[in-house]
Protein backbone atom coordinates (compact mmCIF):
# COMPACT_ATOMS: atom_id res chain seq x y z
CA UNK A 1 0.00 0.00 0.00
CA UNK A 2 1.46 3.29 -0.52
CA UNK A 3 1.95 5.97 2.01
CA UNK A 4 0.55 9.16 2.24
CA UNK A 5 3.08 11.84 1.17
CA UNK A 6 0.71 15.22 1.03
CA UNK A 7 -1.96 15.88 3.49
CA UNK A 8 -3.93 18.92 3.80
CA UNK A 9 -6.47 19.84 6.93
CA UNK A 10 -9.44 22.70 6.54
CA UNK A 11 -6.70 23.91 4.15
CA UNK A 12 -8.11 28.03 2.86
CA UNK A 13 -5.85 28.79 -0.17
CA UNK A 14 -6.15 32.69 -1.57
CA UNK A 15 -4.21 35.66 -1.45
CA UNK A 16 -3.49 38.39 1.36
CA UNK A 17 -3.10 42.30 -0.08
CA UNK A 18 -2.13 44.70 2.27
CA UNK A 19 -4.97 43.95 5.15
CA UNK A 20 -7.31 42.24 2.96
CA UNK A 21 -8.05 38.53 2.25
CA UNK A 22 -8.92 37.15 -1.02
CA UNK A 23 -10.26 33.46 -0.50
CA UNK A 24 -10.09 31.42 -3.67
CA UNK A 25 -10.68 27.88 -1.97
CA UNK A 26 -11.55 26.93 1.56
CA UNK A 27 -11.98 23.99 3.62
CA UNK A 28 -10.04 21.35 1.28
CA UNK A 29 -9.20 18.25 2.63
CA UNK A 30 -7.03 15.55 0.88
CA UNK A 31 -4.35 13.51 0.62
CA UNK A 32 -1.85 12.74 -2.19
CA UNK A 33 -0.10 9.28 -2.37
CA UNK A 34 3.20 8.00 -2.92
CA UNK A 35 3.91 6.56 -6.50
CA UNK A 36 0.82 7.88 -8.18
CA UNK A 37 0.03 10.68 -10.82
CA UNK A 38 -2.67 13.09 -10.33
CA UNK A 39 -4.14 15.31 -12.50
CA UNK A 40 -5.48 18.56 -11.91
CA UNK A 41 -8.78 19.87 -13.86
CA UNK A 42 -10.97 22.93 -14.11
CA UNK A 43 -12.07 25.77 -15.29
CA UNK A 44 -9.86 28.99 -15.43
CA UNK A 45 -10.42 30.73 -11.75
CA UNK A 46 -11.03 28.00 -9.24
CA UNK A 47 -7.78 27.85 -7.64
CA UNK A 48 -5.40 25.32 -9.22
CA UNK A 49 -2.17 27.13 -10.09
CA UNK A 50 -2.98 28.75 -6.24
CA UNK A 51 -3.06 25.36 -4.66
CA UNK A 52 -0.14 24.25 -6.21
CA UNK A 53 1.67 27.49 -5.21
CA UNK A 54 0.39 26.78 -1.58
CA UNK A 55 1.20 23.51 -1.62
CA UNK A 56 4.93 24.75 -2.36
CA UNK A 57 4.98 27.12 0.15
CA UNK A 58 5.10 29.75 -1.90
CA UNK A 59 2.12 31.51 -0.87
CA UNK A 60 1.21 30.86 2.64
CA UNK A 61 -2.06 29.49 3.70
CA UNK A 62 -4.92 31.33 4.80
CA UNK A 63 -6.10 28.88 7.49
CA UNK A 64 -5.23 25.39 7.79
CA UNK A 65 -2.25 22.61 7.23
CA UNK A 66 -0.33 20.96 5.23
CA UNK A 67 1.78 18.09 5.76
CA UNK A 68 4.50 16.16 3.62
CA UNK A 69 5.40 12.70 5.00
CA UNK A 70 4.32 13.89 8.11
CA UNK A 71 5.90 16.46 8.39
CA UNK A 72 3.97 20.36 9.00
CA UNK A 73 4.94 22.48 5.69
CA UNK A 74 8.15 24.89 5.89
CA UNK A 75 11.13 26.23 3.44
CA UNK A 76 13.67 24.71 5.32
CA UNK A 77 15.14 22.08 3.29
CA UNK A 78 12.03 22.09 1.23
CA UNK A 79 14.12 21.88 -1.91
CA UNK A 80 15.17 18.45 -1.47
CA UNK A 81 11.47 17.63 -1.24
CA UNK A 82 9.82 19.18 -4.08
CA UNK A 83 10.10 20.80 -7.21
CA UNK A 84 8.06 23.15 -8.83
CA UNK A 85 7.52 23.95 -12.65
CA UNK A 86 5.39 26.93 -12.86
CA UNK A 87 4.00 27.92 -16.48
CA UNK A 88 5.23 31.67 -16.49
CA UNK A 89 7.13 32.52 -19.95
CA UNK A 90 10.94 33.11 -18.81
CA UNK A 91 13.39 34.98 -20.30
CA UNK A 92 16.92 34.52 -19.08
CA UNK A 93 20.17 36.22 -20.64
CA UNK A 94 23.38 34.86 -21.38
CA UNK A 95 22.30 31.85 -19.33
CA UNK A 96 22.69 28.35 -21.32
CA UNK A 97 20.89 25.52 -21.01
CA UNK A 98 23.07 23.66 -19.01
CA UNK A 99 22.94 25.98 -16.29
CA UNK A 100 19.30 26.51 -16.14
CA UNK A 101 18.93 22.30 -15.37
CA UNK A 102 21.83 22.47 -12.97
CA UNK A 103 19.90 24.48 -10.97
CA UNK A 104 18.06 21.66 -9.70
CA UNK A 105 21.10 20.13 -8.74
CA UNK A 106 22.24 23.03 -6.60
CA UNK A 107 20.39 21.53 -2.79
CA UNK A 108 22.74 18.79 -3.55
CA UNK A 109 26.14 20.86 -4.35
CA UNK A 110 29.24 21.78 -1.41
CA UNK A 111 29.10 25.74 -0.33
CA UNK A 112 31.56 26.27 -3.16
CA UNK A 113 28.53 25.14 -5.24
CA UNK A 114 30.40 23.06 -7.64
CA UNK A 115 28.93 20.21 -10.25
CA UNK A 116 30.52 16.77 -9.37
CA UNK A 117 30.59 14.18 -11.96
CA UNK A 118 27.23 12.51 -10.82
CA UNK A 119 25.70 15.76 -10.86
CA UNK A 120 27.03 16.11 -14.67
CA UNK A 121 25.54 12.87 -15.48
CA UNK A 122 22.10 13.44 -13.64
CA UNK A 123 21.39 16.75 -15.60
CA UNK A 124 22.43 14.91 -19.37
CA UNK A 125 19.93 12.39 -17.96
CA UNK A 126 17.14 14.59 -17.24
CA UNK A 127 17.75 16.54 -20.85
CA UNK A 128 17.28 13.13 -22.34
CA UNK A 129 14.30 12.33 -20.59
CA UNK A 130 12.14 14.71 -21.77
CA UNK A 131 13.36 14.55 -25.67
CA UNK A 132 16.97 16.31 -25.71
CA UNK A 133 19.15 13.81 -26.83
CA UNK A 134 21.90 15.79 -28.02
CA UNK A 135 24.29 16.69 -25.33
CA UNK A 136 25.05 20.12 -27.47
CA UNK A 137 21.97 20.78 -25.86
CA UNK A 138 23.33 22.10 -22.76
CA UNK A 139 25.34 24.41 -24.78
CA UNK A 140 22.53 26.67 -26.37
CA UNK A 141 21.32 29.73 -24.83
CA UNK A 142 18.11 29.25 -23.20
CA UNK A 143 16.53 32.42 -25.02
CA UNK A 144 17.50 30.91 -27.97
CA UNK A 145 14.60 27.86 -27.96
CA UNK A 146 10.83 28.10 -28.21
CA UNK A 147 8.13 28.29 -25.88
CA UNK A 148 7.50 24.75 -25.71
CA UNK A 149 11.50 23.78 -25.91
CA UNK A 150 11.52 26.06 -22.77
CA UNK A 151 9.24 24.43 -20.45
CA UNK A 152 10.55 20.81 -20.87
CA UNK A 153 13.63 22.59 -19.89
CA UNK A 154 12.06 23.56 -17.07
CA UNK A 155 10.82 20.07 -16.72
CA UNK A 156 14.19 18.39 -16.91
CA UNK A 157 15.30 21.20 -14.06
CA UNK A 158 12.68 19.68 -11.87
CA UNK A 159 13.67 16.09 -12.89
CA UNK A 160 17.44 17.05 -12.16
CA UNK A 161 16.43 18.18 -8.50
CA UNK A 162 15.19 14.40 -7.85
CA UNK A 163 12.50 15.40 -5.24
CA UNK A 164 9.98 12.62 -3.68
CA UNK A 165 7.13 15.47 -5.01
CA UNK A 166 6.92 17.07 -8.22
CA UNK A 167 4.49 19.58 -8.70
CA UNK A 168 3.67 21.14 -12.35
CA UNK A 169 1.28 24.27 -13.62
CA UNK A 170 0.23 23.26 -16.82
CA UNK A 171 3.06 21.63 -18.10
CA UNK A 172 1.94 20.77 -21.26
CA UNK A 173 0.54 24.39 -22.38
CA UNK A 174 3.31 25.34 -24.89
CA UNK A 175 3.69 21.63 -26.55
CA UNK A 176 2.44 19.93 -29.20
CA UNK A 177 1.02 17.22 -29.12
CA UNK A 178 3.59 14.18 -29.51
CA UNK A 179 5.68 16.03 -26.66
CA UNK A 180 2.72 16.50 -24.65
CA UNK A 181 2.12 12.88 -24.71
CA UNK A 182 5.73 12.27 -24.17
CA UNK A 183 5.78 14.34 -21.24
CA UNK A 184 3.00 13.06 -19.53
CA UNK A 185 3.86 9.56 -20.10
CA UNK A 186 7.17 10.27 -18.46
CA UNK A 187 5.68 11.54 -15.32
CA UNK A 188 3.43 8.41 -15.04
CA UNK A 189 6.67 6.60 -15.15
CA UNK A 190 8.24 8.46 -12.73
CA UNK A 191 5.76 8.33 -10.07
CA UNK A 192 5.55 4.29 -10.69
CA UNK A 193 8.51 3.56 -10.83
CA UNK A 194 10.51 5.48 -8.66
CA UNK A 195 7.42 6.02 -6.57
CA UNK A 196 7.16 9.98 -6.33
CA UNK A 197 4.04 11.88 -6.05
CA UNK A 198 3.07 14.16 -9.12
CA UNK A 199 0.14 16.47 -9.25
CA UNK A 200 -0.24 18.23 -12.16
CA UNK A 201 -2.74 20.74 -12.96
CA UNK A 202 -3.58 20.36 -16.76
CA UNK A 203 -6.40 21.37 -19.34
CA UNK A 204 -5.52 18.01 -21.28
CA UNK A 205 -8.91 16.35 -20.02
CA UNK A 206 -8.47 13.51 -22.96
CA UNK A 207 -4.73 12.58 -21.65
CA UNK A 208 -5.91 13.19 -18.32
CA UNK A 209 -8.08 10.45 -17.99
CA UNK A 210 -6.14 7.87 -20.09
CA UNK A 211 -2.94 8.21 -18.07
CA UNK A 212 -4.15 10.04 -14.00
CA UNK A 213 -4.36 7.47 -11.81
CA UNK A 214 -6.35 9.90 -9.97
CA UNK A 215 -8.18 13.86 -10.85
CA UNK A 216 -8.15 16.35 -8.45
CA UNK A 217 -11.75 18.05 -10.06
CA UNK A 218 -12.01 21.64 -8.83
CA UNK A 219 -14.76 23.72 -9.07
CA UNK A 220 -15.02 27.79 -8.24
CA UNK A 221 -15.65 28.48 -4.59
CA UNK A 222 -16.81 24.82 -4.11
CA UNK A 223 -13.95 22.73 -3.08
CA UNK A 224 -12.79 19.37 -5.04
CA UNK A 225 -13.30 15.51 -5.66
CA UNK A 226 -10.81 13.29 -5.82
CA UNK A 227 -11.27 10.05 -7.62
CA UNK A 228 -9.75 7.95 -9.73
CA UNK A 229 -11.11 8.79 -13.79
CA UNK A 230 -13.67 5.89 -14.13
CA UNK A 231 -15.70 6.69 -10.83
CA UNK A 232 -15.71 10.62 -10.98
CA UNK A 233 -16.91 9.87 -15.14
CA UNK A 234 -19.57 7.62 -13.64
CA UNK A 235 -20.66 9.83 -10.95
CA UNK A 236 -21.21 12.62 -13.65
CA UNK A 237 -18.96 14.79 -11.78
CA UNK A 238 -17.46 17.08 -14.93
CA UNK A 239 -20.50 18.26 -15.75
CA UNK A 240 -21.28 20.62 -13.01
CA UNK A 241 -17.42 21.40 -12.36
CA UNK A 242 -17.41 22.67 -15.81
CA UNK A 243 -20.95 23.69 -16.54
CA UNK A 244 -21.44 21.78 -19.62
CA UNK A 245 -21.12 18.79 -20.73
CA UNK A 246 -17.93 18.27 -21.90
CA UNK A 247 -17.91 15.38 -23.12
CA UNK A 248 -20.94 16.18 -26.03
CA UNK A 249 -19.72 19.51 -26.85
CA UNK A 250 -21.86 19.64 -30.27
CA UNK A 251 -25.09 18.87 -28.79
Amino acid sequence: MSNVSITTNKLTIGYRVQHTEYRVQTDLNFSLNEGELICMLGPNGCGKSTLLCTLAGLLPALEGEITMSGEQLTMNGQSKKLALVLTERLSLDNTTVHDVVALGRYPYTSFMGGLSAEDETIIDKALAEVGFKDPAIGHSHFNAHSDGEKQRILIAKALAQQTPIILLDEPTAHLDLPHRILILRLLRRLAHEQNKTILISTHELDLALQLSDRIMLMTPQKGLVLDTPEALKKADAFTPAFGMDIFHPLD
